[in-house]
This record gives C-alpha cells, sequence and structure tokens, in this order.
C-alpha cells in the first residue's frame, strides 16, 4: 500500500478556564479503538495552515468565533485511516474561544462524522486518563504552554 503524504493544521483550543478542546473518534477500519484528538485536518490545495485551522474547526465544531493564536508545535505522524497509510506533517496553532459549546452535527464531511464526542479537558484529567490521547505528550505540553505561554519558535510534538 502507498503512503500518502499531507500536510495538516490542527488546534490547540482553549476555553477561558485554559481548558483543550478533544474530539473522540474511530478509525471504520478498527471501530473497537478510539482515541481523542484535537481539531482539525489536511490542507485543501492552495490553503495556508491558518485557513485550514479555522475551517476544520468550523466543520468539525460548529464553532465561528474563535481567536487563532500562533503556531505553538509541529511534528510528523504516521497512521492507517480507513486502511490507507499516512504520513503527515502536522502544524498545531493555539486559538482561544468563549464558545463552550460544541457542534459536532457541524462535522458535514464523511470523515467527520467518525467524531463520537467533543470535551474540554484540563491539565489535570489529561494526565490522569486511561484513554488514548494523540498527540503523545499532549499533557506536558499544554501545561508548559499554560505556565509560560507560546513559544518563541514552535517546539516538536
Amino acid at each position: 500500500m502507498a503512503i500518502e503524504r499531507r500536510r495538516a493544521a490542527r488546534v490547540l483550543l482553549l476555553d477561558e478556564r485554559e481548558r483543550l478542546l478533544l474530539l473522540r473518534g474511530f478509525d471504520p477500519a478498527l471501530p473497537d479503538v478510539m482515541w481523542w484528538i484535537t481539531p482539525g485536518g489536511g490542507l485543501e490545495p492552495g490553503e495556508s495552515v491558518r485557513e485550514a485551522a479555522l475551517r476544520e474547526i468550523a466543520e468539525e465544531t460548529g464553532l465561528r468565533s474563535v481567536a487563532l493564536g500562533p503556531e505553538v508545535a509541529y511534528g510528523t505522524v504516521s497512521f492507517s485511516f480507513r486502511g490507507q497509510a499516512f504520513e503527515q506533517d502536522q502544524r498545531f496553532l493555539l486559538a482561544r474561544t468563549a464558545a463552550c459549546e460544541v457542534d459536532l452535527p457541524g462535522t458535514a464531511a464523511e470523515e467527520h462524522a467518525l467524531l463520537l464526542e467533543a470535551r474540554w479537558w484540563t491539565v489535570a484529567e489529561l494526565r490522569q486518563t486511561g484513554e488514548t490521547v494523540y498527540p503523545v505528550g499532549l499533557a506536558g505540553f499544554l501545561e508548559q504552554l499554560l505556565a509560560d505561554g507560546p513559544p518563541v519558535t514552535p517546539v516538536r510534538l
């Protein structure tokens, strides 16, 4: 199987209480395996990381009043979805919102229909959960981000 390479925008979306929004989803090829991820997805042709971040937030959560901040992290991840292997170069942007209600029916695309739940997480909850959360190391990164503010240059996550 050929590996599809793609670029993606991911969003570390914080509410007024400094909680991080994560989305619970699954791969239909492995329906019993659940995970939590940040909002985000692949860039469309000609789209910037910032444009993709705002589009993905709106599509996946229904939120439109989001203050998009700086790029704070980057990374590369390999995964499979629906039997297709991907290598994804992802950029993480910090964003804030006053809204707390997430509208998953805003998930129009078929891939977004595989998002089951949205939840706001504290750092303590992320550290204590036994559930799978991506990216690995997110709790520690978020804790440092909240304590020190955004890094001068994006860091590997």
